[in-house]
């Protein structure tokens, strides 16, 4: 470790210390936490270790529900008319109910986590079954776009949005959050401040920890029944082969292909949902010699589930021999 880390690493400390003492203690309680409504609830975790005591977060697609075809309650849409703010993220159900969320609260702000940010498409969003790969897009840069544009645009070319399985977005995603919050709360600044500086920190040794688990690892592809891991495969240099396309079972001739790329690529394991079908799934792992797991990207426990993610991939690899 050399001198200069350990002394940028001191002078964070100090002025997390400094912001706590001086801001943090002093700043009024709020009458009664910000009322903050996510999508999913990973998000559920990233406002609360931003937000600290200062929010109330409600999660919209529950433990157990998929958010392809969640349906809000009326209960959480007449909640919604009390809230202070709306975090979007992308998953499936906002693209049909975002208008009714809105109306619900037309003063609401709505936080799009994924503006700014660098997206990458869908690799089930193919023309045909060869899975012909597709390049890297990145968010539009203007601040705001009505909910009705993102989803007319991501009908026509839908972005991955499960972009919370890397944690270098969700340092970034972060960010928003202490900004969203500091816009609604400006007495809670600085402890949101202090909040989200500790947060990354964190989110910076759980970077470096996966990264060195997975940088063994040397054939680098990974099956998933849903595309759902992109952000994490792309950040450690991984590939993940979908066996959904488009949201749709595969047939004969994509379970084919499907088994014939697995067995090339040397793939062990292939990751599925809870919330889908794991038919498919375990047809490919027979055929390959391999197993399926469950791995749920929707987890709250966020840290945690990405660490059991690498030592899964990790020791399907090392039983194999693939990792040194």
């Amino acid at each position: 470790m050399s001198a200069l880390f350990v002394l940028q690493t001191a002078r964070r400390r100090l002025a997390a210390v400094t912001l706590l003492s001086l801001g943090l203690c002093g700043a009024p309680a709020l009458a009664e936490p910000l009322s903050v409504f996510v999508s999913v609830l990973p998000l559920e975790t990233f406002v609360e270790q931003v937000g600290g005591e200062r929010v109330d977060v409600r999660v919209m697609v529950m433990p157990g529900q998929s958010p392809a075809t969640y349906e809000p309650s009326p209960k959480q849409i007449a909640a919604l008319a009390e809230a202070d703010l709306y975090i979007r993220i992308g998953v499936p159900f906002e693209q049909a109910w975002m208008d009714r969320i809105r109306a619900a609260n037309p003063d609401m702000p709505v936080l799009d986590l994924r503006e700014g940010l660098p997206l990458r498409r869908l690799e089930n969003h193919t023309h045909d079954e060869h899975g012909h790969e597709h390049g890297h897009e990145h968010a539009p840069d203007h601040a705001h776009e009505g909910a009705h544009d993102h989803a007319e645009s991501e009908a026509a070319d839908p972005m991955d949005p499960h972009i919370w399985t890397s944690p270098r977005m969700v340092r970034l995603m972060a960010e928003s959050i202490r900004d969203a919050l500091s816009r609604l709360d400006p007495a809670g600044t600085q402890a949101y401040a202090v909040n989200q500086s500790a947060f990354d920190e964190r989110l910076q040794t759980l970077d470096a920890e996966l990264a060195a688990m997975l940088s063994e690892i040397q054939d680098r592809s990974f099956l998933v029944y849903h595309p759902a891991w992109g952000y994490f495969a792309d950040a450690y240099g991984l590939e993940q082969v979908p066996i959904e396309l488009s949201g749709k079972e595969p047939g004969p001739r994509r379970l084919a292909q499907l088994v014939d790329q697995a067995k090339e690529a040397g793939a062990r394991v292939i990751l599925v949902q809870p919330q889908f079908d794991q038919r498919a799934a375990k047809q490919v792992a027979r055929a390959i010699g391999g197993r399926v797991e469950a791995m749920n990207p929707l987890s709250a426990d966020y840290a945690e589930t990405l660490r059991a993610l690498a030592a899964l991939l990790v020791e399907a690899y090392a039983a194999s021999g693939d990792a040194r």
